[in-house]
């Protein structure tokens, strides 16, 4: 699974043989510019959520829930998921958390929409873990995210993304469901991966989380393609003659 947010990064996604497209609330980070996933609404994920649908050929579209749209009542949770399905043409919607969620995912699948998880390093609650950091790493945060891990399974998810967490813990996790998981930042034990496009395409090289393998270097190529095009507009290479139309010469002597 891959990340993407608007038509032209869905067209070449698809177009890769990819598995799933995750519209997800990190187009807060890597669309808009905010320091976090907090100020998405669901118009913002709606609207890239059209794009990327009209994209997509072959892949399965999944849309994030974002911050509060499933927070405050289970009927809220369930008329936002519609939304994503009915207006964004999601295909599954991703929504964050454990135990405390388990029965608004359940209410959610009972609706006839299907939920992937999400546990581990969960973006929206960045503030209350204090920063971006691994989680589970003591005896006590593992117990949690194996039983969040299986109430989510029991409530109905039919995938859990597993986020920064030892991939030890990943691999018990993993073997103790029969739902697959989905890893970023949890080892090569899960059933599934997922990376930020922008992330693995070196959009952002100065921004490289541990768990990110970038597998090409497009903001150099895009910053010298800019260069390249500037110098020429300066100096008249560009546009060239095989880039303009001309009138018969009979019709601009006209003119004149």
């Amino acid at each position: 699974m891959l990340t993407a947010y608007d038509y032209p990064m869905a067209t070449l996604v698809d177009a890769s043989g990819i598995d799933a497209i995750l519209v997800g609330d990190s187009l807060g980070n890597v669309m808009l510019g905010y320091d976090s996933t907090v100020p998405v609404t669901m118009d913002d994920m709606i609207h890239h959520l059209r794009a990327v649908v009209r994209g997509t050929k072959r892949a399965m579209v999944v849309g994030d829930m974002p911050f509060l749209s499933y927070h405050i009542s289970r009927e809220e949770a369930v008329r936002n998921a519609g939304r994503l399905m009915q207006e964004g043409l999601a295909q599954a919607v991703k929504l964050e958390g454990g135990i405390e969620v388990a029965e608004t995912v359940r209410a959610i699948t009972n609706a006839g929409i299907p939920v992937m998880g999400h546990l581990g390093l969960t973006p929206q609650s960045v503030y209350q873990m204090g920063g971006f950091k691994v989680q589970g790493k003591g005896e006590e945060a593992a117990r949690k995210l194996i039983s969040d891990a299986k109430c989510l399974e029991e409530a109905g998810v039919f995938a859990i993304v597993l986020e920064c967490i030892p991939q030890q813990l990943a691999k018990l996790i993993t073997e103790s469901l029969s739902v697959p998981t989905i890893g970023i930042g949890a080892g090569v034990h899960c059933d599934g991966q997922v990376l930020v496009i922008h992330d693995l395409l070196g959009f952002h090289s100065d921004f490289k989380p541990k768990f990110v393998k970038q597998y090409a270097n497009l903001k150099e190529q895009i910053i010298e393609a800019c260069r390249q095009y500037t110098k020429e507009v300066k100096d008249k290479s560009f546009p060239g003659q095989e880039h303009v139309f001309n009138m018969a010469e009979e019709e601009l002597k006209k003119l004149y």
